[in-house]
């Protein structure tokens, strides 16, 4: 049994995963996907070397976000990743794996994962420290990322200096209590400050000048962004069109843990050692970069189709052998 048939399992389960289902999938003992699991120690480089002949590699934007990989039954206690999480879709503190990711869009409009972090509390590390480990690596690896995305989350100032000394351009969310000055010497929380369409060209406090927008989602509630470049008249001269093609390649991130959890079997695993959770996420991104891939070359219609369209042939040799039958 190969990483590789794992992988295509993962594509391709339309239940639950387990070592169970995969053993009966694959025609394998349960032991052998165990010590699959357990025996390969696969790296984000590896992850990154599978699709950069896939990538054009310079001039693109790099998106950093992370995610919670619910794990509501997991005994925390033995499982050295699982821990209580800050969740976006519940809206509080959630048991699970926090999984920290960067996703490459190149300027052909290609999206897929190139780095990641599983985050684990015995490193005392915060997810902005993984973000920097990250960054540098893909940089080290021949990454030339024309631009970096990310939310609020990511928006600290230590941050937002590190992109400036490396002269990348960014797109950043900004909470709504970031302080910002449209005059000298006179300091606004930046939700107290009328933003034109065409944004605000304006000082964020501790930074520099920054070209500020916002956005209201169809519940009313108001969002910021700010967008940096290392020339200032090129900060200044950004239009709302700009911003909105470059929150739209931010949001293939957003795509990607949907993928991954809807579609590749990220939270639908039962292995609790750190290097066996490993291999099954590793497998698990691989699982969406071939997705992805497989759309690119039109082979599928889009990620989620596959699927489908294993279930219709299913059906149809279903159908073909059994359709006449009549067992009155």
């Amino acid at each position: 049994m190969s990483i590789e048939q794992y992988i295509a399992y993962l594509m391709s389960e339309p239940g639950s995963s387990s070592c169970v289902r995969a053993s009966e999938v694959l025609e394998v003992s349960h032991d052998k996907v165990n010590r699959l699991l357990n025996r390969e120690h696969y790296t984000s480089y590896d992850l990154f070397q599978r699709v950069k002949g896939e990538l054009i590699l310079s001039g693109g934007t790099l998106t950093v976000d992370d995610s919670v990989l619910d794990k509501p039954y997991t005994d925390h206690k033995k499982s050295e990743l699982v821990g209580y999480y800050w969740s976006g879709k519940h809206h509080k503190a959630v048991k699970g794996i926090n999984i920290i990711a960067l996703v490459y869009t190149d300027v052909n409009g290609l999206s897929l994962p190139v780095n990641y972090r599983l985050y684990t509390p015995d490193e005392n590390k915060s997810k902005n420290d993984y973000f920097e480990e990250m960054f540098y690596e893909v940089l080290n690896w021949g990454l030339r990322p024309g631009r970096v995305t990310a939310d609020s989350w990511y928006s600290s100032l230590k941050n937002l200096k590190f992109l400036k000394n490396e002269d990348i351009s960014f797109l950043v969310g900004l909470k709504s209590n970031r302080t910002i000055s449209t005059e000298p010497h006179v300091y606004q929380q930046v939700s107290e400050v009328d933003i034109p369409e065409d944004g605000l060209y304006t000082h964020l406090k501790g930074f520099g000048f920054i070209k500020v927008f916002r956005t209201v989602d169809q519940n009313d509630n108001a969002r910021y962004y700010a967008m940096w470049e290392p020339d200032k008249s090129d900060t200044l001269a950004i239009e709302r069109e700009q911003f909105k093609k470059v929150k739209t390649e931010h949001w293939n991130v957003e795509k990607l843990f949907r993928l991954i959890k809807q579609t590749c079997k990220a939270e639908r695993f039962w292995v609790r050692t750190k290097t066996a959770v490993n291999t099954h996420i590793f497998s698990v991104l691989r699982a969406a970069q071939r997705l992805l891939i497989m759309t690119k070359h039109q082979i599928i219609n889009t990620a989620y189709a596959i699927q489908r369209t294993i279930f219709i042939q299913a059906q149809k040799d279903f159908i073909a052998q059994y359709g006449s039958l009549d067992f009155r």
